[in-house]
């Protein structure tokens, strides 16, 4: 492996590298920093957070500014504001021997006009997101038409965001000249059209196999009655009493509620999400990193660009909706080379999200097993034991006072006084796990009472009245199929029996049918949902039919075969064009209750 010298790095940042604790670069540094260095013209960076990819593009950066010049010379994106300060910050810390160097983080969520006036007093390298950017840029509040280089950091999460009209807009303000490195954990469709449309037959450098997890981190899933998943989350923590994780929901209100019910049971334990103001949230990640917290519950918008390097656990309270969204989760942690487990909280009918997850991670899972409430109590009082065992003894504090407490004492055998004491730290959880049940579900196992029926099935045509038709926003082009939206169904209901009636997936919108009296809840199982970078609307089908469709919904005509007799070979060329537009149009009437 070679050094940083050997890489080309000066000396200056060598210093730097050297006080913050670096000692050899990583896979992803020792690759990336030469070819930057030596003007390689675009480049494709594939790596899982944790692996170093920061600074294998901050010391690149640093070392090709020219500090004499004011301009703006580098751009560095990121999704978050989490993620963008920490970035400026990483950037500061390497250049702290770079004498003369300005680096200035803009991001949403805090006051612009001190953004605007740091600018005007010169940035060298500008770390931003791409929402607050695009605002600076139509203020006319700064200026990157002559940068050299721009760094895309995570832009599989920034495309999830659904920053693709800010980044279109940002880096056509770029010049065409300028050098663009682009860093991402996963390579969907949209990252690649990025990489198609603004980099020149850029490199592609992959850490790892194109999207796959990292190697340092162990799947598990435990699978639960969907009724039992605090219950459940509550045994995994007990059982690894030295767990510092991440708790994964996939909406604000499941967070709060989640890290709410973690509260009132003991636990260290707080909610991050897109509600909180930029303070909240500082307030929040302050007390996580110095681990005064050991669960931090989280949306998944919210954790991202975190930088925590010890988490031992990432835990999936829901499976995300997106699976892409899962390998963000669980490279949270394993990071910078350590160990970690990303575990599954899952129920039956969800054991085919963890084989699709299986197949673009390559990686197994294995099938955990819920501790019973006497494992757990066991697992606790050792760790108890061990403590007292190791602890020091400040034999010169105590001693003036020894004799008064064996005096105290002195009725009590060695048996009475152990149980006593372990007593006085260990009651709750003796009365929390007495008599717990088995929380386990075989793959095997079944609900007593199966919540609907196959999808196709429609009993509305016998009881119509008893089911409520629903207009979702989303279809095949985002990703849909009857399986994703009854799963999502039974993630985000806890009813005993909900029926579900006929489906249909469009190309852009979706129609569902489920049982009048639980209306109420089907909405909400889609409330504040995002699939694809899209948040999803639902509503009931009669309020919307009395609605315009969406723009992209108004199709032209569809080709009428009668009145067009039959094409003949000349115009089977033109009636397979049309096929598209014909099915559309098929989807938009249906919408309208025209067509059976």
């Amino acid at each position: 492996m070679a050094t940083f010298a050997e890489i080309g790095v000066q000396d200056n940042i060598l210093k730097a590298i050297g006080e913050l604790g670096f000692v050899d670069p990583t896979t992803v540094q020792e690759q990336v920093i030469p070819l930057v260095l030596n003007g390689q013209a675009d480049l494709v960076g594939l790596a899982q957070t944790g692996t170093g990819k920061t600074a294998a593009f901050a010391i690149p950066l640093i070392q090709l500014t020219d500090v004499r010049c004011r301009q703006t010379q580098a751009l560095v994106l990121c999704p978050t504001r989490e993620l963008c300060v920490q970035v400026a910050r990483d950037i500061n810390d390497l250049a702290r021997y770079t004498t003369g160097l300005h680096v200035v983080a803009v991001y949403g969520g805090a006051a612009i006009d001190g953004q605007i006036k740091a600018l005007r007093s010169g940035a060298h390298i500008v770390v931003a997101t791409p929402g607050r950017l695009h605002d600076l840029i139509r203020r006319g509040a700064v200026d990157i038409s002559a940068i050299r280089l721009v760094v895309l950091d995570e832009a599989d999460e920034m495309l999830q965001m659904g920053f693709q009209d800010e980044l279109n807009a940002i880096l056509a303000n770029t010049p065409e000249s300028k050098n663009t490195l682009l860093f991402s954990a996963t390579m969907p469709k949209g990252v690649a059209t990025i990489a198609s449309k603004y980099m020149k037959n850029p490199l592609e450098i992959t850490i790892g196999q194109r999207n796959a997890g990292s190697e340092n981190i162990r799947h598990i899933y435990y699978m639960v009655q969907a009724r039992d998943r605090f219950l459940a989350l509550r045994r995994i923590v007990d059982m690894n009493p030295d767990m510092y994780a991440i708790v994964f929901c996939r909406t604000r209100q499941e967070t709060n509620e989640v890290a709410g019910n973690l509260i009132q049971s003991g636990y260290g334990a707080d909610a991050l999400h897109g509600d909180l103001s930029q303070s909240q949230r500082d307030q929040v990640m302050n007390k996580f990193r110095n681990k005064n917290l050991q669960l931090l519950v989280a949306t998944d918008v919210a954790a991202r660009g975190l930088d925590v390097t010890d988490l031992t656990h990432g835990i999936n309270y829901n499976l995300p909706d997106e699976i892409a969204n899962y390998t963000h989760r669980s490279g949270r942690t394993g990071r910078a080379g350590k160990a970690g487990t990303s575990i599954a909280i899952i129920h039956l009918r969800e054991k085919y999200k963890i084989r699709e997850i299986e197949k673009i991670l390559k990686r197994t899972f294995e099938q955990g097993r819920i501790p019973s409430g006497h494992e757990i109590c066991r697992t606790q009082l050792l760790r108890l034991a061990d403590t007292v065992k190791n602890v020091d003894v400040a034999h010169e504090q105590l001693n003036p006072f020894f004799a008064a407490i064996t005096a105290e004492l002195a009725d009590l055998d060695r048996e009475e006084l152990i149980k006593r004491f372990f007593s006085i730290e260990f009651n709750r959880f003796l009365e929390v796990y007495r008599n717990a049940p088995d929380l386990n579900m075989s793959d095997r196992e079944k609900k007593p009472e199966p919540r609907q029926v196959k999808e196709g099935k429609s009993p509305r045509f016998a009881n119509e009245e008893k089911f409520t038709r629903f207009l979702i926003n989303v279809g095949k082009k985002d990703g849909v199929h009857p399986a994703r939206l009854i799963g999502h169904i039974n993630d985000n209901t806890d009813i005993g029996r909900i029926r579900i009636g006929k489906i249909e997936v469009m190309n852009f919108t979706s129609i569902l049918e489920a049982e009048t009296r639980f209306a109420p809840q089907v909405l909400k199982a889609f409330a504040h949902l995002m699939m694809n970078g899209k948040d999803v609307a639902i509503e009931v089908m009669a309020a919307a039919a009395e609605r315009p469709l969406p723009k992209r919904q108004r199709e032209k005509p569809a080709y009428d075969r009668k009145s067009a007799g039959n094409p003949g070979a000349a115009g089977r060329k033109k009636e397979k064009g049309k096929k598209a537009s014909r099915k559309n149009m098929a989807d938009s009437m249906r919408l309208l209750h025209l067509l059976p």
